[in-house]
Formats: C-alpha cells, structure tokens, sequence
C-alpha cells in the first residue's frame, strides 16, 4: 500500500489528508487559507498542515499532491494569478514547497484535481469522460476527455467559470463579466442574498441567522429551502439556472454529455441539480437532449484532497 499527503488550497480553507492508494483518508486536518497574508501566508498554512499530518506518522509517504485555484504550470509548478488570492502573481509553489519539505511535490488546477479523483476514486468506473464543477469560493472546471485529464495548450483548459452567460453582466475577479462565477461563488451568492433579503421581510432566513448578515452562509439558505421558504427556493433554483447556462455552451463544444457537480455549494442538493438538469435540456443542441447526465460528486467535499492525492499516483 502506498501513501501520500492530498493538499485542497480553498480561498477560505485548505484542507489537507493522509490517503492511501485506494482512496481512503486516514488523517485529516483543516486550517484557514490567511489568502489576506499574500503567498508567504498561504505557504506557511500548507507547510504547517502538512507537518501536522505527518507528525507520528510511520508510513512512507510517496509524495504530496497539491490542487489550487489559477492557471498551473506542470512544467514549472508554478501557480498563476488565482482570481480569489490577493498578491499573487506567478509562484513557484511546487519548487518552495518541496525545498522545504523535502518530498516530491505535485501541483495542478484544483478542479482538475477533483476531476482526476473522480476519475481514479469516484465516478470514473462508469464514464470515461465527463465535465467536472466544482462550487466554493469559486467555480471552479475541470475536462476528463477519455479517461485523460484535458488540460489544453497552457494547462487552463476547462475554466467553466468563467465563461461568460451575460457580456453586460457583472463585474468578475477574473477581469470579465457575466462569468458564472460571478453569479455562484460563495462571496457574490451571500452579496447577491443580503440584498434581495432587504425586500424579503418574511423568509425564514431572517430567523436562521437571527437577524445577523454575518451568520449568512450558503447552508443557511438550503436551510431555508428545506423549511419550505419561498424565497430560498427560488434562489437555489436560479443558480441552477446560471449553472446550467453556462454548461450549455461547454457541453455543446466538448460533446461531453455528463456533468459531476462537487464542492460546498452543491449541497443545495436536488434543487440546484434538477434546476440544473432542466437548464441544460431546455437550451443543448437537439442531438444531445437524449444523453445528459448531472451527478452529484461521488467524492463529495472529499473530491479534493482525494484529488490532489491521486495527482501522485495518476500519470498524466
């Protein structure tokens, strides 16, 4: 049995597991990104949760697979303008880290982190290729093309995120607008709900954070939903809508006709997902109604340490 650290650096958390080949984590840890702190901060989090997984461990580990936001070069290692991490510009993350642990160190696209576990650890025993999401702080992309991670000409490919639903929509980190990301990240749903929620006296959501924006978070919405709120509902249901159009247009270019849909934001459930689903139907070219397929992550919020874990026993 071999070993190895999985790294899932998040805007808001890095997660970090001690994962053996079959995919099972033995140890987990999480600890606070400090994005604020610039990449010495972060750098200094992703050594410090490494090190804590290791302490008293006796198992040799093969090496640490790291997934993060922003565009990644394998050749270099290098992680580049990440839309959510202030200061950043191109980092060698991959060389600083393995200098200073002292143990091989992989680094990739934190959605293409979570498509390769799923492809290795999740749904990939049933589809050779699918698209995958991942919602959190970002909207985050990745292309599974026959069972080979798609990564195109400089390692971006697969940015569902930032295609653009709306050219005169709003204002994204990523310099565009109307990008999805701009309408499902974590940060623009809360912005977006605090100030809808102004006109919305009665929803159920003023009493599940006690009349506090600052206990605003996406799981008191679907808490909300499930309460039967009127309000939560619907908003669910149009992020559904703004997820789904922009699939749309990758499922139409890639012919890739199944979606797996991972990260915290999915835990809307079977709201977002249907919502999702009809979005798709309603606008894919004629000659793929018939094979649409939109899976809930089989990893969950596991997808991305597994990932990251299975970027040292993947070869791609």
């Amino acid at each position: 049995m071999k070993y190895v650290i999985g790294v899932d650096l998040g805007g808001t958390s890095i997660k970090f597991g001690l994962v053996n080949s079959e995919g099972k984590i033995l140890k987990k840890l999480t600890l606070p990104t400090n994005a604020e702190k610039g990449p010495k901060g972060v750098i200094k989090e992703i050594k410090k949760g490494v090190q804590t997984v290791l302490k008293g461990n006796r198992k040799k580990i093969e090496g640490i697979g790291i997934g993060a936001p922003g565009t990644i070069s394998l050749k270099k290692g290098t992680v580049e303008y990440p839309p959510n991490f202030p200061g950043w510009g191109r980092v060698h993350l991959g060389k600083i880290l393995q200098n200073q642990l002292e143990k091989k160190v992989f680094v990739e696209n934190d959605a293409n982190t979570a498509a390769i576990g799923e492809l290795i650890f999740g749904h990939g025993d049933k589809f050779d290729s699918f698209i995958m999401i991942t919602l959190g702080t970002g909207v985050g992309g990745g292309v599974i093309l026959k069972r080979k991670l798609f990564r195109g000409d400089g390692g971006g490919a697969g940015e569902i995120g930032h295609i653009s639903i709306d050219y005169n929509g709003k204002q994204c980190k990523c310099g565009s607008k109307g990008c999805v990301e701009a309408y499902l990240g974590n940060n623009y749903i809360i912005e977006d709900v605090k100030e809808e929620l102004k006109q919305e006296k009665d929803s159920v959501i003023w009493k599940i954070i006690d009349n506090d924006f600052s206990n605003l978070t996406p799981k008191t919405i679907h808490e909300a939903a499930l309460l039967n709120d009127g309000y939560a509902i619907n908003k669910i249901k149009e992020l559904g809508f703004y997820l789904g159009c922009g699939l749309v247009s990758a499922i139409n270019v890639l012919d890739i006709p199944t979606v797996i849909i991972g990260g915290g934001v999915a835990g809307f459930g079977k709201l977002l997902f249907d919502s999702v689903e009809d979005t798709i139907l309603e606008r894919v070219l004629t000659p793929l109604k018939g094979r649409i397929n939109v899976k809930h992550s089989k990893l969950k919020n596991e997808a991305g340490v597994k990932g990251a874990a299975a970027l040292v026993f993947y070869k791609y």
